[in-house]
């Protein structure tokens, strides 16, 4: 699911090294378009809903944090 989720963010901005970087959203390296992308792309791929309360900085900070909104969702299914 790791690489997965990083193959999505890396189509979207390809110039980000997400293995590294931990501060996404909080840092100004991914914009309120990119996020708009990597829900849709997220949603295709995991077959899940990413709804308006999840929306959040804190789960789209990281790879890890993401990876984490992916399991929950897919959990509440």
């Amino acid at each position: 699911m790791r690489d997965r989720i990083i193959e999505i963010l890396s189509g979207v901005r390809a110039d980000v090294d997400f293995e590294k970087e931990t501060e996404l959203v909080s840092g100004n390296i991914l914009e309120s378009f990119d996020i708009v992308d990597i829900v849709a792309e997220l949603d295709d791929e995991f077959d899940i809903e990413i709804g308006p309360k999840e929306l959040k900085a804190e789960n789209f900070d990281s790879v890890e944090a993401i990876e984490a909104l992916v399991e929950r969702l897919m959990g509440d299914e």
